[in-house]
């Protein structure tokens, strides 16, 4: 499925533009060498339009990440998406004028950088239209939805339900509305959607559903404790909507560290607190990375993909691969992969060996593990290649590079709530917990503490130093 900011797609409209922009490159300057009137047409032999090229498509990709060209469609009408790229366009070609001058890059053609202009403006506009009604196709047939939870059943919340029906292509699923009393359960609020619970049932809905985001569409003077319920769902990552109304300034004693914001839903102005990384530049930059960086990463390991099948299918009867369900972005499940370093039984052995779990948490961690295959498994846990086929799980957008360790969902069950911000961002191949000296001895509620502090402080430069530890935390075989 489809999601904002992580996937393949993500990657091919940026390679998209670039080359739309190239191809603008192209037209405008072989229109101004041919197509023009005898008295406009020519090119003079310098200066290296090759180089003017390069520097055209290095200054427009960050002009791209610096107006977040490439946050979700989804909130936004396509003109605010036409306004944001008419921004970057011509901030990008200020830029340019920029480094001719100080550069001195003499003779280019003032004329032709006009007919590449305009034509980038053209090509990009109907690319971005193109993508902008794709998506719009794409959630009107039930892909790449957030699934959405409303407090209140009334006027306000019925306003917000016809929004979202009303506009087919935003994406959003209405899992259900809570009321603050008992009574109001299981009533019908309108288009079938119905009251699923009272506020009290609150906190196991969002630890029992999927739930990416939380609005409330009632007067929160209405709410008792209504406090507790917002710093609940910052504890657990999910975004919260709030429908403006005089209760606004209950909201100046919020959290420190989430972030509030005014945006557009589905035609309803909301107040928006986040709590996960908001930075859509980087976040693109991060996901592109991922993918990219999986590619050639699965490519370069395949030999070893091949010898470590062998090795394991010669010391052990049993697949190659180990399957297991884990916890994803928002408690999503998805299938990962490793390689098996444990006996075909390992599940079933696990039972009795439960009185030798060293975690102190709902996760199982023993030193010695009886159920590992000798050497190879050994070899394997020890060098952390057993994670590789996880590779495969960042190409299908499930994993990040870089982010909190999966976790299975029997572990999840047993969080405390502050815990279970831990999947508000997408898990990772490598964490902090992972990269550190004495990643064994570190107590389960300091790593769950470990996780929180990366993903409130999240940057790219933090990922590619726990890149860096892994690799060193690898070739000195750190891992268990």
């Amino acid at each position: 499925m489809l999601r904002d900011n992580g996937k393949l797609l993500t990657l091919i409209h940026t390679l998209l533009d670039l080359g739309l922009t190239m191809l603008s490159f192209f037209m405008a300057y072989y229109i101004k060498k041919d197509l023009l009137p005898a008295s406009l047409k020519g090119l003079s032999s310098t200066p290296d339009y090759t180089v003017v090229l390069l520097l055209i498509l290095i200054i427009w990709y960050f002009s791209f990440s610096l107006f977040n060209l490439y946050s979700s469609f989804r909130r936004r009408s396509f003109l605010q998406i036409f306004l944001n790229f008419l921004k970057a366009v011509s901030f990008a070609m200020l830029i340019l004028t920029l480094c001719i001058y100080f550069f001195k890059i003499q003779d280019v053609s003032r004329l032709m950088l006009v007919i590449f202009f305009i034509l980038n403006l053209s090509l990009l506009g109907f690319s971005k239209y193109s993508v902008y009604k794709l998506l719009i196709n794409f959630r009107s047939k039930g892909y790449n939805f957030r699934n959405i939870l409303i407090i209140g059943s009334k006027e306000r919340a019925r306003g917000v339900i016809k929004n979202i029906r009303e506009d087919v292509g935003s994406g959003f699923k209405i899992i259900g509305c809570i009321e603050t009393d008992q009574a109001s359960i299981g009533r019908n609020v309108i288009y079938g959607i119905k009251v699923i619970g009272s506020i009290n049932h609150l906190k196991e809905i969002m630890t029992e559903k999927v739930v990416d985001e939380l609005i409330f569409a009632m007067p929160l003077k209405d709410i008792k404790d209504v406090d507790d319920y917002l710093d609940l769902a910052e504890t657990l990552g999910i975004s919260v909507r709030i429908i403006p109304n005089f209760q606004i300034h209950y909201l100046l004693n919020g959290p420190r560290k989430a972030i509030l914001k005014f945006e557009e839903f589905s035609g309803t102005q909301t107040l928006t607190i986040h709590r996960s990384p908001l930075n859509d530049g980087r976040l693109i930059i991060k996901n592109a990375l991922d993918y990219s960086l999986s590619v050639v990463a699965l490519i370069l390991f395949l030999p070893f993909f091949c010898i470590i099948a062998l090795a394991i299918k010669s010391a052990s009867s049993g697949p190659v691969f180990f399957k297991q369900v884990r916890c994803g972005f928002n408690g999503r499940k998805f299938l990962l992969y490793k390689f098996r370093t444990m006996v075909p039984d390992a599940e079933e052995l696990k039972k009795d060996l439960v009185s030798a779990n060293e975690s102190d948490g709902p996760a199982f961690k023993v030193k010695h593990d009886p159920r590992i295959i000798p050497i190879i498994g050994t070899f394997l846990r020890k060098s952390s290649l057993d994670e590789l086929p996880q590779l495969i799980n960042i190409i299908k957008g499930e994993m990040s590079l870089v982010g909190p360790r999966p976790p299975v969902p029997d572990e999840v069950d047993k969080y405390m709530l502050w815990q279970r911000r831990r999947l508000s961002m997408k898990p990772g191949l490598t964490c902090t917990w992972q990269t550190h000296l004495k990643r064994n001895e570190i107590s389960f509620k300091e790593w769950m503490t470990m996780d929180l502090f990366y993903i409130d402080n999240w940057s790219l430069l933090l990922d590619f130093k726990i890149l860096f530890a892994t690799t060193v935390a690898v070739i000195t075989g750190a891992g268990r």
